[in-house]
């Protein structure tokens, strides 16, 4: 579908962005982070399954990376702008009407904790159309569902195509609900993130 003004006026205008990955998306998820300034006026929320009750390098890498600020959410963390949030291990996370986070320890969904449908689905409650969201590779239907929410609430929604990701069920499942605003493919979200 191409960069067309829409996509990149929509992006400038939203206020949160959230990535949602699983399996495949971290090299991807990793050259995000780098590409994003210091300067961004938006709240970057990554929701990545990750393995129960391991210790992950993830943050420090990405942190080691990034021109923002980038931390592991907290429970009642403040949102704000320019900082990169990465959800953590065993917990949903949900947003708060007053601007924080909430972390939630109830069931997995699709077998994951955190689940990028369950913070989809929150966002698209607190932050309606002030929000982007990207689907990216991953090998089960989570986000997919949430995705639409988002859609249906005014967001921007954008799928990684399937052809280029490692795992092409994430974006298929989603792109099979009619979720997406758009597909990109990969060259495309990078070029998006870095638009004026």
């Amino acid at each position: 579908m191409g960069l067309d003004k829409n996509i990149i006026d929509r992006w400038h205008s939203c206020e949160i962005l959230l990535f949602g990955g699983s399996a495949g998306s971290f090299k991807l998820l990793f050259n995000i982070v780098k590409l994003l300034p210091a300067t961004l006026n938006k709240a970057v929320i990554i929701v990545m399954h990750r393995k129960r009750n391991f210790v992950s390098e993830v943050e420090k890498l990405f942190a080691q990376n990034s021109r923002m600020s980038l931390h592991e959410i907290d429970d009642k963390d403040k949102i704000k702008q320019g900082t990169i949030y990465i959800a953590p291990a065993n917990y949903h996370v949900l947003f708060e009407a007053s601007g924080n986070f909430a972390l939630d320890v109830s069931d997995a969904v699709w077998y994951s904790k955190p689940s990028i449908d369950i913070t989809f689905e929150s966002a698209a409650e607190a932050y309606g159309d002030k929000c982007m969201a990207i689907l990216l590779s991953g090998a089960n239907q989570d986000g997919a569902e949430g995705l639409l929410k988002l859609r249906n609430a005014g967001s921007l929604t954008i799928v990684q195509h399937p052809d280029d990701a490692e795992m092409p069920e994430m974006p298929t499942q989603a792109l099979n609900l009619n979720a997406a605003d758009y597909v990109l493919r990969t060259s495309e979200i990078l070029e998006l993130l870095e638009t004026d």
